[in-house]
């Protein structure tokens, strides 16, 4: 398909990726190219350091390419169908990062329920690995002063652009490994005090800075202009298997624990050096999110790796601290004399509590002492639980048929069911949103019609097992996406808080050319109705809710072309933006970035710090450097 023109003094577009075979229908990331990654010599933390300066010779000035595609003033219209790029790996640059012609991520045809795209963790047997498009193994430039990416809020133009590339390279060829700040606020390390307002669209916040907004816990720096921190080279899948998973990544106040192949390792929040390093016979299968008090959380693993002809199945439950990395225990379940394998987890309070097809189980965190399991039968089963605050169960009775849902509050410590709510008959998936309050996505007939799992909404009271709302939100028109198959606590890009949902809408048409961009909306789960506020990304952004912070809504702005993504705080009562964080512009840092989308990586945020992971080591690289988890921080 011939390409409409670009934004004027833009590089040229990369050529295209060769196309990557279609995956098995499953769940998780799509597939990335085949070629063999670059593998590099491993540095302290591991890998190439990206937030060293610069070759000799990178950012300097270029002589302007004319691209092909430039004369024409009207795109020609295609002359045969052109096949869709797999989800997450558009096969030219997404308008949405900025660039004409091509929709955006929210704007991609969306593959059919059950392919890749689905949001998060790997699910076994199913998905294919795949994060976005590739990125150069190059060093990470810093910020020149109050340039692109700064924070400053201040716009520079291509020609300047160049000169200050050109100079930023100079400076660091003779100070190698020095990170420039925008100078744009003068209290370096200083907060200042702010009020929770800020202003949409990704455009200049309150200059002032600092303070914390009203109803959260998250600090305001004097300037969110980002440096790398880190970052984690990727591991190589084992011998004989294409893909592992590596899903599970927390945050304590220290430490940063990411799983990779046949391991969690511990890091330290803000350097990035190994604190500890916890070693498994097998492949991760299954994370909880959730952490208790005194930061405990749970797995499922392989009991040993798998090979093409023994893939293995996920029998092992283990607890362990995120402070030491020691294991607390590991404990199987079974149905009959076979093993179960388990394809969810969860933690409520003291309990970690397990379930698939097959059966469950709950063991208490500290000890390992069996709780209580579910009882099965012929005609119902516990297919999954959702954790945090309360502990649901999403029961399973009927014949496939006549299926009908049971959504259970339980007590974690017994196991007895407190509240059920009955689902309409022959709604077959649902997926566990939030405990507390209680709500729960689900298909309705197969309704949705764009892969993500959800028709609507069911705002449910956890006391007495009453509907208090439906909430229908349209495929078409709405952005988040669950996975109620198997894995019933698979969430992805919405939020409950402030008993509201936050959902963003699917990726449109900005104001300016060539431009994509979204909102986030909010509904009421007492009435199921809009409550009319809005938060826009602005033009070229796309804006996803992560979590609650107190009563505000942390959320990520995925960055256009030339800018690097942004991490906000929305006031939950007037729904004004602070910027808390800006990632740098640089394009090696925007090609890692843009290729862990919250779409279908792990992101966290805490502290001026943001930490983004994928969910997948794989064979199939680019040929460049692949990295597992990369960290931001502010200075300030």
């Amino acid at each position: 398909m011939t390409q409409p023109p670009q934004p004027p003094n833009q590089p040229p577009r990369q050529p295209e990726q060769p196309a990557t075979p279609a995956p098995p229908p499953g769940f998780g990331p799509p597939p990335e190219p085949s070629q063999p990654p670059t593998q590099q010599p491993p540095s302290a933390p591991g890998g190439p350091d990206l937030t060293k300066a610069p070759e000799p010779g990178y950012g300097y000035p270029q002589a302007p390419q004319q691209s092909p595609q430039a004369t024409p003033q009207t795109p020609p219209t295609p002359t045969g169908p052109t096949p869709p790029p797999g989800y997450g790996y558009p096969q030219q640059p997404p308008a949405g990062y900025g660039y004409p012609g091509q929709p955006g991520p929210y704007g991609q045809p969306q593959q059919p329920y059950g392919q890749p795209g689905a949001y998060g963790h790997p699910q076994q047997p199913y998905g294919q690995p795949g994060y976005g498009y590739p990125h150069p193994t190059v060093p990470m430039q810093p910020h020149p002063g109050g340039g692109v990416g700064s924070g400053g809020g201040r716009k520079i133009n291509a020609q300047l652009a160049i000169i200050v590339s050109a100079v930023v390279a100079i400076a660091l060829i003779v100070g190698a490994g020095v990170w420039y700040s925008s100078s744009s606020s003068s209290g370096g390390d200083k907060e200042t005090t702010a009020d929770s307002g800020g202003t949409e669209g990704g455009e200049k916040d309150d200059e002032n800075g600092g303070g914390t907004p009203a109803g959260g816990k998250e600090k305001v720096p004097a300037d969110p202009a980002a440096k790398v921190l880190f970052q984690v080279p990727s591991p190589k899948s084992p011998k004989d298997s294409s893909s592992v998973g590596v899903s599970g990544s927390w945050l304590t106040d220290t430490v940063y624990a990411k799983s990779g192949v046949a391991e969690v390792v511990g890091y330290d929040a803000v350097k990035g050096s190994k604190v500890w390093t916890l070693d498994l016979p097998g492949p991760v299968c299954e994370a909880s999110d959730h952490v208790t008090e005194d930061g405990r959380t749970a797995i499922v693993y392989k009991p040993k790796m798998p090979t093409k002809n023994d893939p293995q199945r996920c029998t092992q439950v283990a607890a362990f601290d995120l402070a030491t990395g020691e294991k607390l225990w590991s404990e199987t379940a079974k149905s009959g004399t076979q093993e179960i394998g388990f394809n969810n987890v969860t933690v409520s309070g003291d309990t970690v509590a397990a379930a698939s097809t097959s059966g469950g189980a709950a063991w208490d965190i500290t000890s390992g002492k069996l709780l209580w399991s579910p009882k099965t039968s012929d005609s119902c089963y516990d297919s999954g639980y959702g954790g945090g605050p309360k502990l649901v169960a999403v029961r399973k009775c009927g014949s496939y048929d006549q299926r009908q849902l049971h959504i259970q509050t339980i007590d974690p410590k017994s196991g007895k069911v407190i509240s059920e709510y009955r689902m309409t008959e022959g709604i077959e998936y649902a997926a566990v949103v939030s405990t507390d309050p209680l709500v729960v996505a689900a298909d309705v007939g197969d309704s949705a019609g764009d892969g993500s799992g959800i028709s609507d909404f069911f705002s449910i009271d956890n006391k007495t097992g009453k509907l208090r709302s439906r909430i229908s939100a349209p495929g078409e028109e709405f952005a988040a996406r669950c996975d109620g198959i198997t894995r019933i606590e698979e969430c992805r890009g919405l939020a409950v808080g402030n008993d509201r949902l936050y959902i963003p809408t699917e990726e449109h048409e900005g104001t300016g050319e060539y431009t994509r961009t979204n909102e986030v909306v909010a509904f009421d789960l007492a009435t199921g109705k809009q409550t009319g506020q809005r938060a826009d990304a602005g033009d070229g952004y796309t804006i996803t809710p992560l979590r609650m912070d107190g009563g505000n809504l942390l959320a990520y702005k995925q960055p256009p072309y030339d800018k690097g993504g942004q991490i906000v705080s929305i006031d939950g009562g007037t729904f004004k933006q602070t910027k808390l964080l800006e990632n740098p512009a640089t394009e090696a840092v925007r090609d890692v970035e843009t290729g862990m989308s919250p779409r279908s990586s792990e992101v966290l945020f805490s502290q001026g710090r943001l930490y983004m992971s994928k969910v997948y080591a794989s064979d199939f690289a680019s040929g460049r450097e692949e990295y597992l988890a990369i960290a931001f921080g502010t200075g300030g």
